[in-house]
């Protein structure tokens, strides 16, 4: 509200700071994100000639000067996840949830995706006939565009809740998007488990070790993580798609009926 308030050709380093010392230290992560994204507003409004001068979101020789940095006054939260042998049921008691956060819910667990590509989603991001869900490159967290395999129980949920005009916000509550403790709500309120809805991501990431033979950078693309190992990333140049559709199906099988991945050897190119 400070910000919006203020002409951007106006705000300076101390309405950056005025925004982010509230939360740096109580909320590190969000301010982090919250000072990214100010600064590529701010890179954006330079390039159309909205101001002039150094960015007062920057970083590096500027907040850095200012501000601790971020792992300095952060601890690292290790999100509460479900044991991947209790997936299966849990997925069956979701399915019989019919409100908009419990299929939100669902599909996130489906895609591997964090909660806000998820509420965020749009429809002109789908693509239903080859089954792929492409998240844009602004609401990635390395800003690049990230192509997710879709499995045959993802594909009938969205078949299931689009409307005959396919446009704006996948997941829609009453005409407003889905609020960031909706799908947090259905898990521990409705459903009554002390897990997050993050922490289904290292459940897929634990089937995919224990109940697999996909390859590691496989599964590791699907979560959408760098990789920054050169030799790694060459598997990686076409997102390795194919097979991780293939995973994808089989995850998606998994969370539907419980069934083991057969033990196959994956062989993937360098």
């Amino acid at each position: 509200d400070r910000l919006a308030k203020l002409p951007i050709a106006d705000i300076e380093r101390e309405h950056i700071l005025q925004v982010l010392e509230p939360i740096w230290d109580t909320k590190t992560a969000t301010a982090e994100r919250l000072r990214n994204n100010l600064e590529r507003i701010l890179d954006l409004a330079e390039v159309m000639g909205l101001r002039n001068g150094s960015n007062p979101a920057r970083w590096l020789g500027n907040l850095s000067h200012i501000l601790p940095a971020p792992n300095k006054v952060s601890k690292v939260q290790h999100m509460k996840a479900l044991p991947v042998d209790e997936l299966p049921s849990f997925m069956k008691r979701l399915r019989q949830i019919d409100s908009i956060a419990a299929k939100a819910l669902r599909f996130a667990i489906l895609t591997c995706a964090r909660s806000s590509q998820v509420r965020l989603a749009e429809w002109s991001e789908m693509d239903l006939e080859k089954r792929v869900w492409t998240v844009a490159d602004h609401r990635m967290k390395q800003g690049k565009a990230h192509r997710v395999p879709l499995c045959d129980e993802a594909l009938e949920l969205l078949n299931s809740i689009k409307p005959d005009k396919a446009v704006g916000l996948v997941f829609l509550n009453i005409n407003k998007p889905l609020s960031e403790n909706g799908m947090t709500s259905v898990i521990k309120k409705v459903m009554g488990l002390d897990v997050t809805q993050h922490g289904f991501r290292s459940t897929f990431k634990d089937w995919a070790r224990t109940h697999t033979r996909y390859p590691d950078e496989a599964s590791e693309l699907a979560l959408a993580h760098v990789n920054d190992d050169k030799t790694r990333a060459a598997y990686a140049r076409d997102e390795l798609l194919e097979l991780r559709g293939r995973m994808m199906d089989d995850w998606g099988e998994y969370c539907l009926n419980g069934k083991p991945t057969p033990a196959k050897v994956i062989k993937i190119k360098a």
